[in-house]
């Protein structure tokens, strides 16, 4: 009996140094290769061809991608049985660790996108009454909110109703990003190494990032953003101006309009999809034309200081446009900044302004007593030089944006 235990112990022993030297051999190997050795004889061959061909490709594999123990040990199990599947896809847990990698090197992009609304969690976006009260979670929300989600939305959150309370059938995703990075780059999209803009890309309009696509949960697979079509919009009857800043795919994958419904008067006319239906967010009024990222940072999703890319403090009006009656000012107001018009607070007409001779032409001897303006007033001859030369540096400022101003 001691002779076949001892047998036993060998036998185990034998295994578990095989399978160390094995799984850090190779993680060694494969480092110092970056995956380049093993790929040559590999089923993951296509996926490293894939990375060397991306902006990545002086990155190693484990660098982004989980190099603990158990990945180890289960990648190795998979390559000794051959039971890889025909096309091999990552899992959410491991997308959820390649993307805390990501501050490795994009430390400012990370922390912006943390700051910002699209690093939701699994608990903010599907435990929470203001989300799942005004009507039953659907598959749908996992397009946007989950979209690497390996299960159903009934895997995910219960109870399936609108009276709650809701909770997470794996308390381990409550802290969790539902919009990875993964959500909106392509990893090992082909290209060339990309570097830092020296200015705002907002402002800019440069090209788009080759690296910049939509993860579709159906297919599984990122479409890239130039491929992605920008809907035509119409307010009532009439068609809105849309920019056609292709990054813009991407945002309408999730803030997108709805079919207008049947009982509708978009509907009885085939007036075609509604501007500001749905969650949709397209700029109409005094911003018709703008792009979403004329305004908003690509990670943060913050417009805040975006106003004086376009505009002069003071508007026509006197009134500084940062502080005028609109959501941009207060969650509160009633007039959104996206399809603010200027008839919704100058309800009895927009005022024309004066015509007035500039000061080089006015005659001291026939100016009227008491007739010179008061300090600031809007009509003064200063104040409309002035004014006409901002206009012409706003004007200016706009044509470097990636649409109309």
């Amino acid at each position: 009996m001691k002779r076949v235990l001892k047998w036993v112990a060998i036998a185990a022993g034998s295994v578990v140094l095989l399978a160390f030297v094995g799984v850090f051999g190779a993680s060694a190997y494969y480092s110092s290769e970056r995956g380049q050795g093993c790929a040559s004889c590999h089923e993951m061959r296509s996926y490293v061809i894939e990375a060397h061909d991306s902006p990545h490709r002086a990155m190693g594999c484990v660098e982004c991608h989980d190099a603990g123990l158990p990945a180890k040990l289960r990648h190795t199990w998979v390559h000794l049985t051959r039971t890889w599947p025909e096309t091999i896809r990552l899992r959410e847990v491991d997308v959820l660790k390649a993307t805390s990698n990501c501050r490795r090197c994009h430390q400012q992009e990370y922390a912006s996108w943390q700051a910002g609304p699209h690093s939701a969690t699994y608990e903010e976006i599907f435990t929470h009454p203001k989300q799942d009260s005004p009507r039953p979670l659907m598959e749908d929300c996992l397009r946007c909110h989950g979209m690497y989600f390996g299960g159903s939305i009934r895997d995910l959150v219960q109870p399936q109703n609108t009276n709650g309370p809701w909770h997470l059938v794996d308390a381990g995703l409550a802290n969790q990003p539902t919009m990875p990075c993964g959500a909106c780059h392509w990893i090992h999209r082909e290209g060339t190494p990309e570097t830092k803009p020296a200015v705002r890309i907002s402002v800019t309009g440069a090209a788009v990032p080759v690296s910049l696509a939509f993860y579709d949960r159906r297919e599984r697979m990122h479409f890239a953003a130039a491929s992605l079509t920008i809907p035509q919009l119409y307010d009532g009857p009439k068609a809105v101006h849309v920019s056609q800043d292709p990054r813009q795919g991407i945002c309408y994958q999730c803030h997108a309009p709805r079919e207008p419904d049947a009982a509708s008067a978009a509907a009885a006319n085939t007036w075609g999809l509604q501007v500001g239906s749905g969650d949709d967010r397209t700029p109409r009024g005094v911003h018709e034309g703008l792009s979403c990222f004329s305004c908003h940072n690509g990670h943060t999703q913050s417009a805040r200081a975006s106003c004086k890319t376009c505009h002069p403090q003071m508007s026509h009006c006197g009134i500084d446009v940062e502080k005028m009656d609109t959501t941009y000012f207060s969650a509160t107001s009633a007039h959104n900044i996206h399809w603010v018009k200027c008839a919704d607070c100058h309800q009895h007409g927009i005022p024309t302004k004066k015509a007035q001779a500039p000061a080089s032409l006015v005659v001291p001897g026939n100016q009227k007593p008491n007739s010179t303006p008061p300090p600031g007033d809007s009509h003064s001859p200063r104040r409309s030089l002035q004014s006409l030369r901002t206009r012409k540096s706003t004007a200016q400022r706009c044509a470097a944006l990636p649409s109309p101003c």
